[in-house]
């Protein structure tokens, strides 16, 4: 039979209702004659309890500290282990034969990176096995495991990763993302009224849509279906779980290359570092596995973005990201907008249109090829977002 890879969010599991619509769903999915894989996130708000648990341990030292990273990794994966216990349960109360697998047991092999950590093999033998004997598998996501084999994390939204992944070693028919949406927009229609829905985009696209602040798939899982040519379909969970139909958005090699979107990233921090504190800032944020992105080097200083998403307790580890760089500027409180399309950074005339629906509202601007970004206040983020969604 073929092998159908599904994922579902946080939102997707937020309850026993929810997890109970989902078991109903990959049954139905089963007896339609499928192989199942099936991904699961942390149920709801779990992993920012969590969070918020290990920075309160964290501070009860009286020093500021942030946790260290090994140790919310340890945590962390708790979140994914309980849904996919808990979703294993009820579809074996379904009458469908059903087995759990972490990260590890699943064979996700990680680089040795905690809290953030990439993917650098599967071996899914495991997963082989229970598929051979008609099992619907369910799979911890987000996790993994270092070759040094420590439990690792793939970072905010890396359950999508491990989803992906496992479509490519498997040679699944296809992976489908289920969340609270149904699919990719032209940009958050929770904010953008007359955002449009993308019925297909490309995986350049929609991985520069990821990494610019887009949260409907995580970039690295759109990186992995661009390397393993594995079509993604984003869809909404209540959408298939009732009816078994709705609207998707396609994401593969050829498709919707002409789609633009507009993107906002509302966690962010902007830094400028003097030319000559260059050495200790690359030395720390390697030492505090930070990425600095869209960098500039004008008027003797360095000035790049933080995204903020992927650190853990942001005010601890930027104020001790200061105390190492003389003469570093941090600024709070902005966000990132983004055209994200093919030429949206490099046609005369989208940058003229974008330029005219900003005004002068930027602290800074950066472009490429696929992308023009401008860094706002965060309070300018929304008229900012409507005025750029206007010009599409």
């Amino acid at each position: 039979m073929a092998i159908v890879v599904q994922k579902y969010g946080g939102s997707s599991v937020a309850d026993l209702a929810k997890l109970s619509q989902v078991a109903d769903w990959v049954v139905a999915t089963k007896r339609a004659g499928h192989s199942v894989v099936v991904v699961v996130s942390a149920m709801g708000k779990a992993t920012d309890e969590l969070l918020a648990l290990a920075e309160r341990a964290a501070e009860s030292g009286g020093r500021g500290q942030a946790p260290p990273r090994r140790e919310l990794d340890m945590l962390l994966s708790v979140g994914e282990r309980t849904t996919m216990a808990l979703l294993s349960i009820a579809v074996q109360a379904r009458g469908e034969a059903a087995v759990s697998l972490t990260g590890s047991q699943s064979g996700i092999i990680t680089n040795d990176r905690h809290f953030d950590a990439r993917i650098i093999e599967v071996r899914p033998h495991r997963v082989e096995d229970e598929l051979h004997h008609g099992k619907i598998v369910i799979v911890a996501g987000y996790q993994g495991m270092s070759y040094r084999r420590e439990i690792t994390t793939l970072g905010r939204g890396g359950s999508d990763t491990t989803a992906v992944a496992l479509a490519a070693a498997l040679s699944a028919e296809r992976c489908e993302i289920y969340s609270d949406v149904d699919g990719v927009y032209s940009a958050d229609p929770r904010s953008v009224p007359g955002a449009r829905h993308l019925p297909e985009l490309d995986f350049t696209t929609m991985q520069e849509m990821a990494e610019s602040g887009a949260k409907v798939l995580h970039a690295r899982a759109v990186e992995w279906a661009k390397q393993q040519n594995i079509a993604i379909l984003a869809r909404r969970t209540e959408d298939y779980a009732a009816r078994g139909e709705g609207r998707e958005t396609r994401v593969h090699a050829s498709g919707g290359a002409a789609a633009r979107a507009v993107v906002v990233d509302r966690n962010v921090a902007l830094l400028r570092c003097p030319a000559s504190a260059l050495p200790q800032l690359f030395a720390a944020a390697e030492q505090a596995d930070l990425a600095l992105r869209d960098g500039v080097y004008v008027d003797g200083a360095l000035r790049a973005t933080l995204g903020l998403s992927a650190v853990p307790s942001p005010p601890t580890t930027l104020a001790a990201l200061s105390s190492r760089v003389p003469g570093l500027e941090v600024t709070l409180g902005v966000g990132s907008v983004s055209l994200v399309g093919v030429g949206a950074g490099a046609e005369p005339r989208e940058l003229a249109r974008f330029w005219g629906a900003l005004g002068e509202r930027p602290l800074l601007v950066f472009s490429s090829p696929l992308r023009v970004t401008a860094v706002l206040l965060q309070a300018e983020l929304a008229a900012a977002e409507a005025a750029l969604h206007a010009q599409l």
